[in-house]
C-alpha cells in the first residue's frame, strides 16, 4: 500500500521557504469547545462572527467538489465553521483514513508508554520476539519502537509487505529515513504489551474517550481506520488541544510535543508519524532526495498534518486554533504526484481571512 501513497501533493513544484501566509489573520479568542461524547450536538461559529470573507466560501466549496471531495470541515476552537458534504456522502457515512490513521497509531503508542506498558526507546523484538525481520539478530535488535515512529528502521522500503521475508536490511536503524508500512508493527507491540487486541485497546483508551465512531478494517498488510468525518474532526481537536479532551489528559503533553516536532535529522518535516509544515527541508515517500522549503508553502508554518492516500487530510493549526478535515477520492487521479491540490486549497482557505 505504501507505493500508492502520494500523500504530499505539489511538493516538487513548490519547493522553497515561504512566510506564513496567515500570520496577519486574527486568532480567535473563544474558549475551547468539546462536543458531547454522544449525540449529534456540536456548537457552531458563523463566518460573520469570525469576520471572515463570505464571498470566499463558495469558491472554496466549488474547488473541493471539483477535486472529488466527499467531506470538508473547518473547526475554530472546536466549533464548526464550515461543514460540507459532496457526491452523495453524508455526516453518517464512514470513509477510510488511509495513512492519516498513522497518527492514531502514534497516539496509541504514546498512551501505552504513559501507562508503562512500553518504552519507545526499547527494541521492537523485546515486545514481539525476534525473527520479525530477515535481518541478523544484531541488526534487528537495533530497531527500536522509536525507529518505527520516525520511519528510520533502516528496512528496505521497496516492498509494501511486512512479513519477515520482506523486511530486509537496507541501512542501520536510525541512519536512513524511508516511508514504510513497517510502522504497523507498533500495533502488534501494543497488543502484546497490553494483553488486549489492538482494536479493544484503541477503543477503550482513545476512541470512546473522545466520542469517536469507526472501526479498524484489514486491507492487505494495513489495518486501516474508517469513520465519519466528524470523528476525524474529534481526533484533530484532541491534537489541537495537546492531547487533552475537555479536562481529561488522554495523551500526555510531553509525548504530544515530541510527536509534533522534528523527530530525526534526516527528514525535518516528520515527527512521530505526523507530517510537519514550515521546516527548512523535507523528504517525500519513496525518495531519498532532500527538498528545500516547507511541505505546503501556502499553509501556516506551525501546521502539523495527518495525510493519507487519495487526499485524506487532517490539518491542525495551533496559531489559528484551527482543525481542517478533508475526506474523499484523489483530488487528481491523473497525476497524483504532481497535483497542486494542497497548495491551491490553502490559497482558497487563506482567502477566507482577506
Amino acid at each position: 500500500m505504501t507505493k500508492t501513497f502520494c500523500i504530499i501533493l505539489t511538493i516538487l513544484a513548490f519547493a522553497g521557504c515561504s512566510s506564513d501566509p496567515t500570520e496577519q489573520a486574527p486568532t480567535p479568542t473563544d474558549t475551547m469547545y468539546f462536543p458531547p461524547l454522544t449525540g449529534n450536538t456540536w456548537e457552531t461559529k458563523s463566518i460573520t462572527d469570525l469576520k471572515w470573507n463570505q464571498t470566499a466560501v463558495q469558491p472554496l466549496l466549488d474547488y473541493l467538489e471539483l477535486k472529488n471531495s466527499k467531506s470538508f470541515i473547518i473547526l475554530i476552537n472546536g466549533r464548526i465553521v464550515i461543514e460540507k458534504y459532496f457526491n452523495n456522502h453524508s455526516a453518517t457515512t464512514n470513509w477510510y483514513w488511509a495513512s492519516a490513521g498513522k497518527t492514531l497509531t502514534s497516539t496509541m503508542t504514546g498512551i501505552a508508554q504513559q501507562e508503562n506498558l512500553i518504552n519507545i526507546n526499547n527494541k521492537v523484538s523485546q515486545y514481539i520476539g525476534t525473527g520479525w525481520t530477515s535481518e541478523t539478530l544484531a541488526q534487528e535488535n537495533l530497531i527500536t519502537c522509536k525507529n518505527l515512529l520516525t520511519m528510520t528502521s533502516g528496512l528496505d522500503d521497496s516492498t509494501d509487505d511486512v512479513d519477515p521475508a520482506s523486511l530486509i536490511y537496507k541501512a542501520e536503524a536510525g541512519k536512513r529515513w524511508a516511508y514504510h508500512n513497517v510502522y504497523v508493527k507498533l500495533q502488534d507491540v501494543i497488543a502484546k504489551a497490553s494483553g488486549q487486541t489492538w482494536q479493544n485497546y484503541f477503543n477503550t483508551k482513545l476512541r470512546d474517550k473522545i466520542g469517536m465512531d469507526g472501526t479498524w478494517v484489514q486491507l492487505g498488510v494495513n489495518s486501516v481506520y474508517t469513520s465519519t468525518s466528524r470523528s476525524m474532526a474529534r481526533f484533530g481537536l484532541l491534537m489541537l488541544n495537546k492531547g487533552k479532551w475537555n479536562n481529561n489528559q488522554i495523551l500526555n503533553e510531553t509525548y504530544f510535543n515530541e510527536a509534533t516536532t522534528t523527530s530525526q535529522n534526516i527528514n525535518l518535516g516528520y515527527g512521530y508519524l505526523w507530517w510537519l509544515n514550515g521546516k527548512t527541508s523535507y523528504h517525500l515517500p519513496q525518495s531519498q532526495l532532500t527538498f528545500a522549503g516547507s511541505v505546503i508553502p501556502t499553509a501556516p508554518n506551525d501546521m502539523y498534518m495527518a495525510l493519507g492516500k487519495n487526499d485524506q487530510k487532517i490539518y491542525v493549526v495551533p496559531s489559528k486554533n484551527m482543525v481542517i478535515i478533508r475526506m474523499g477520492d484523489a483530488a487528481d487521479d491523473v497525476n497524483l504526484a504532481l497535483s497542486d491540490f494542497d497548495k491551491t486549497l490553502w490559497t482558497k482557505i487563506n482567502a477566507l481571512y482577506q
